[in-house]
């Protein structure tokens, strides 16, 4: 028979005790005697707080500050009484008198005859009478100027009528009324103001008008004369 193998076999190895937990553990109880300790620090230090104040309120310096007095104003001296002026009396002057000489007594004044000449007769020469004075004759009266009315006037050039421009723009319009005087050639002679529009603007305008007018000349007995006429001229703004 083949001999039995002798197998020996191992015991199991104990785990040997952590050395870490054990360290672990001490630090923890030292922790805890270092909060507890902490603890009692501080609350020593908060009942020694109220004693600490009143050593440092004796200690600490006193601050004194003075306070200059503050004085009252001195009252203003009364301003000085104004001077008196003493009253003047008027101080009256005798004037001597001086004795002056009587003035000597006039001489006597012995008045003269003198002879008086007596003037020679004089001798006015009558003047020759004068011629008696004539009397010059009047100058003749001019003709009467022959009037002619307005509708029997006829134009060789009808006067222009132009409205001034201050007057369209204040709508001022009326009826002029001049005497013309025409002569024998039928041009204006003379031209007056008959009648006012009651513009003065509108009544000069109608003489510097009529200006230009020209007319048929006029005869009597185959002459030519000079005539007059009263012209109305009408000056309207359209309104």
């Amino acid at each position: 028979m083949a001999a039995p193998v002798l197998r020996a076999k191992a015991a199991p190895l104990l785990a040997p005790r952590p050395i870490y937990g054990e360290a672990v553990e001490g630090s923890r109880r030292w922790m805890a005697v270092g909060v507890l300790a902490a603890h009692l620090l501080l609350g020593w230090g908060l009942m020694q707080m109220h004693g600490v104040r009143r050593m440092v309120a004796q200690v600490a310096p006193v601050v004194v500050r003075l306070i200059a007095e503050v004085q009252p104003a001195k009252p203003l001296p009364p301003p000085p009484p104004a001077p008196v002026l003493a009253e003047i009396k008027p101080v009256l002057i005798e004037v001597p008198m001086i004795a002056t000489a009587a003035p000597p007594a006039p001489s006597p004044v012995v008045m003269a005859a003198v002879p008086v000449a007596t003037p020679a007769p004089v001798v006015v020469q009558p003047q020759p009478a004068s011629a008696p004075a004539v009397a010059a004759a009047p100058p003749p009266a001019p003709p009467a100027v022959k009037q002619i009315p307005a509708s029997a006037v006829r134009y060789l050039r009808e006067p222009r009528m132009t409205v001034p421009l201050m007057s369209r723009r204040l709508r001022e319009s009326g009826i002029v009324q001049v005497r013309v005087l025409v002569d024998v050639s039928g041009k204006p002679k003379a031209i007056v103001l008959h009648k006012s529009s009651g513009f003065a603007r509108l009544d000069q305008q109608a003489l510097q008008d009529m200006l230009s007018a020209r007319f048929v000349a006029q005869t009597e007995n185959g002459q030519p004369i000079e005539w007059e006429v009263i012209a109305p001229m009408s000056y309207e703004v359209d309104r």
